[in-house]
């Protein structure tokens, strides 16, 4: 059976501005259908581990939210051999954890060097951008990428609050980033890395996940 690793940001707070944010409620959910529907077993946890901070609405994601509970396992107590693949939510609060976090950077690197899938969505690739692999190249550089736009985050008013342009460190890393119109369903699949623009692209990653993943999965789980 297929075992996927869902990973949810601890951060709770946007910036300076006195609001909250957290993981995009919707881009767990959808693929944790997604997933689930596939025979998948689904682990969700989230960097510092415990109840995850939310953001977005919760109507029609009841199932989603029942099995997540309220009391995840850290990222760096999971064990990335169990998995044949880790997707990475969005929401605002993974641009201030995810690049930081050394336990998810090790958690993607792994997974992916065991041959498994790496998928992210909307601002979720921002735990990607401190993944170099142990050869010592990163694992963006030269890869085609989505994720959010410049272009949606001023839409949503937040250039000046979040810590960076995701699509511009994207770019620095080397990876060719492309994106559609602003909230528009925008998924890019590179061999084993599948990468999403936004919330309307979090099922269509998840299923291009799928479709990545080898036809003899992993069995070498320790």
């Amino acid at each position: 059976m297929t075992a996927t690793l869902i990973v949810l940001t601890s951060h709770a707070t946007l910036g300076d501005t006195g609001r909250s944010t957290g993981f995009y409620v919707s881009e767990a959910a959808h693929p944790w259908e997604v997933f689930t529907k596939a025979g998948h077993t689904v682990t969700v946890a989230s960097v510092l581990g415990g109840d995850p901070p939310r953001d977005g609405g919760t109507d029609g994601h009841e199932d989603f939210l029942a099995a997540l509970g309220h009391d995840t396992p850290a990222v760096a107590d999971v064990d990335p051999a169990a998995f044949d693949a880790v997707f990475l939510a969005g929401g605002h609060g993974t641009m201030w954890d995810f690049p930081g976090s050394t336990a998810l950077q090790s958690l993607v690197r792994q997974v992916y060097e065991r041959g498994g899938v790496v998928g992210a969505v909307c601002h979720g690739p921002a735990g990607l951008v401190g993944v170099t692999l142990t050869g010592g190249g990163h694992l963006l550089a030269g890869r085609d990428v989505a994720g959010f736009t410049d272009e949606e985050e001023q839409a949503v008013g937040l250039t000046e609050v979040v810590p960076f342009s995701l699509q511009r460190r994207l770019e620095a890393l080397g990876a060719r980033h492309t994106g559609a119109a602003p909230w528009q369903p925008h998924v890019v699949r590179d061999g084993r890395l599948v990468t999403g623009q936004n919330p309307a692209s979090a099922t269509g990653v998840a299923e291009a996940m799928l479709d990545a993943l080898p036809d003899t999965l992993l069995d070498a789980r320790a």
